[in-house]
């Protein structure tokens, strides 16, 4: 079960329940369940993104398709080695007027990305997806809309130096929960989508199906 050192242990799940498995290495994401008391483990999955996520892009999908496509991909692949477990796969992707963005790869990506999406309005999308004896049982894409500062290059480039051992795991280049709060002049949303999962509708659906009590 996943536990902090510094953090009180984890109740156990009620009798009777699966195991819940975080297909994830998100340490974001984990935080915000166990936050939550939400009992789980982790087991991270490597799954090609970015392929997925072209092959998409070139069929047309919409971008809260190809969000939820790619939180049920990782899903399926936790699922596969654990399938007596409810497992957990979540995918956020940002879009800047069908433009999609996903995590810079180095410092000059991130940059670059910020500089295009300053002054601008985009949509930041967080899915999630569950599986269940190998299907999906449950899914949500929650969306947030949010404007951009339109910061100097200075500035950006400043707090890309600054805050890129922290962002390059994020889409967007940005954390709201950080410095990157001074990025915006407008959220408009959950803030739990922002961080990377519509934490409120999933545990609705985990209280409902008897996974953690209420």
């Amino acid at each position: 079960m996943s536990t902090d050192a510094d953090s009180p242990a984890l109740p156990e799940p009620p009798a009777g329940a699966r195991p819940l498995v975080l297909a994830s290495g998100s340490q974001t994401r984990a935080a915000l369940l166990r936050a939550a008391r939400v009992p789980f483990e982790v087991a991270p999955v490597r799954v090609d993104e970015a392929a997925l996520r072209e092959a998409l892009v070139a069929e047309g999908a919409p971008a809260p398709d190809i969000a939820g496509a790619l939180a049920e991909l990782k899903a399926m692949r936790g699922g596969a080695r654990r399938p007596e477990a409810l497992v957990l796969g979540c995918d956020q992707i940002l879009d800047c007027e069908g433009q999609l963005y996903g995590k810079p790869e180095t410092p000059q990506a991130a940059l670059d990305q910020l500089r295009a999406l300053r002054g601008r309005t985009h949509r930041l999308l967080s899915a999630a997806v569950l599986v269940e004896e190998g299907r999906p049982v449950w899914r949500h894409v929650g969306t947030v809309r949010m404007i951009m500062r339109d910061a100097s290059d200075h500035w950006l480039k400043g707090y890309v130096d600054r805050n890129w051992p922290s962002i390059k795991g994020s889409a967007g280049a940005y954390k709201l929960e950080e410095e990157g709060v001074r990025l915006f002049t407008m959220v408009q949303g959950d803030y739990f989508t922002v961080m990377g999962m519509p934490l409120t509708e999933l545990l609705n659906h985990l209280i409902l199906r008897g996974q953690i009590d209420a």
